[in-house]
């Protein structure tokens, strides 16, 4: 039996030398995200107006699998430089205009990801991949890191929290019960500020599940996925380990959910008129689907729920 914290064990899982994030088929042989398909399309497009009403002229996309949504960037809008940042070497698939920098994993950024200008930075369902401790509070009231087992996810408790992690934890996350569990924000709010640093002018968005204070998930909420199943959580590579962000910690100006963020930038799941059925079918079946992929964008109990943190620079 190996045990490490969960931090530790969750890293190894998705950037190690076998780490699920390296694997061939990427993201997208396990699990959809707002970054696929006809969902990505529209989102891309609200990404390149987003630029366009900013004054940006660079989109940079941390997180970004398979350059599947810079990809739909780079066909919303040509004129713009497009740049992304991922753990595997640059894909095949992506346009040549398109930049890509290696990044190691986790919270940690390329070292020639900076000094970015006029630049639109999306962190879309990056943080929450960004491994951090996780607590408990055992029968006794005290706050104890979990630890577990690399190849089984048998659970056990470990040391006492304390330091900078528990000063996070009493001012954000206060549990208060035996068997209440702390998802330490630390990690990601140091990562978000390193993000932060490497921009001399514009406009950074974190878009994520997440929740806020006052609402916190006193159950926690580490999940994990495979083949488009929920599964077990356990840290051994063949799965997605992820768990939702205190998106109110991060360093920002505004906090919206996704229906409200997109809304303003043009997109809404309003259908389509039915005469239009009749005058022009073609024009119809177009905006009928455009209408339903908003729909899922800004869908409550969906991807309408993500939040985005939003922080201008410069």
């Amino acid at each position: 039996m190996t045990l490490l914290d969960w931090q530790a064990a969750w890293q190894g899982a998705l950037y190690g030398p076998d780490g699920f994030y390296r694997a061939a088929a990427g993201p997208a042989g396990h699990f959809t995200t707002a970054a696929h398909g006809p969902l990505g399309e529209l989102l891309a497009g609200a990404v390149a107006r987003m630029a366009r009403e900013n004054g940006l002229t660079h989109v940079v996309d941390v997180g970004a699998g398979r350059g599947e949504l810079l990809t739909q960037v780079h066909a919303a809008g040509p004129a713009l430089r497009l740049t992304g940042v991922d753990v595997v070497a640059r894909p095949q698939s992506l346009p040549p205009e398109v930049e890509w920098h290696v990044a190691p994993g986790g919270a940690d950024l390329p070292p020639a990801l900076r000094e970015l200008d006029h630049a639109l930075v999306i962190a879309h369902e990056w943080l929450d991949v960004v491994p951090c401790p996780i607590a408990e509070v055992d029968g006794d009231g005290d706050l104890r890191l979990v630890m577990v087992d690399s190849t089984t996810g048998v659970e056990s408790f470990g040391a006492l929290v304390d330091g900078d992690e528990l000063a996070w934890s009493t001012t954000h996350w206060e549990p208060t019960a035996s068997g209440d569990r702390v998802e330490v924000g630390l990690p990601r709010d140091h990562a978000w500020d390193d993000l932060v640093s490497r921009v001399d002018r514009g406009v950074l968005v974190a878009v994520d599940y997440g929740h806020r204070g006052g609402d916190r998930p006193m159950e926690g909420t580490l999940a994990a996925y495979r083949r488009g199943q929920l599964v077990t959580p356990v840290p051994d590579g063949t799965c997605d380990l992820t768990a939702h962000v205190a998106m109110d910690t991060l360093d920002h100006d505004e906090l919206l959910d996704q229906r409200t963020a997109l809304r303003g930038l043009g997109v809404d799941g309003r259908q389509p008129p039915l005469d239009l059925a009749s005058r022009d079918p073609q024009l119809y079946l177009q905006t009928l689907a455009t209408s339903s992929a908003a729909a899922a964008l800004t869908a409550p109990g969906g991807f309408g729920d993500f939040l985005w943190a939003i922080k201008r620079v410069g």
